[in-house]
């Protein structure tokens, strides 16, 4: 039988070990993010946000934003199966409204402006800002 104070170290050094990790985690992801795991390049605000319908191109560009800023975006709204808005990208579930924690909106609005496929961005008073892959277009709802 193993001593149990060794099996006691061994588990505080395991959690130790997993808990530096998961601090480093969202700059780790950003800067190294393979193809296949876009979908973590972003997190969503709420259970109710719907963003599993994103196509490539624009999970693609909030993982640009995560590698450029350093952090990932969550997104606050993602499809919107009845828009408030006819012809809201939100209903084809090719937008995203989006805000990251700690940054201006100014570089969330560089990071996603330099993102290969970008087509609207929106910035919006209450801090969140809208990317999408229609046409390109900018806009300051405020």
């Amino acid at each position: 039988m193993q001593n149990p104070g060794l099996l006691a170290m061994a588990g505080l050094f395991a959690l130790q070990s997993a808990t530096a990790a998961l601090s480093q985690d969202d700059k780790r992801h950003a800067a190294h993010l393979p193809r296949h795991e876009a979908r973590l390049s972003y997190a969503v605000q709420t259970v109710s946000v719907r963003a599993s319908c994103f196509p490539i191109r624009l999970r693609a560009i909030l993982s640009h934003i995560a590698v450029k800023t350093g952090r990932r975006p969550i997104v606050t709204s993602g499809h919107r199966p009845h828009p408030r808005r006819h012809g809201s990208l939100h209903g084809k579930c090719l937008a995203a409204d989006i805000r990251v924690p700690g940054l201006p909106e100014r570089t969330i609005i560089a990071a996603a402006r330099s993102a290969p496929g970008i087509g609207g961005i929106g910035s919006y008073c209450n801090g969140i800002i809208h990317v999408d892959i229609g046409p390109q277009r900018r806009w300051i709802h405020c």
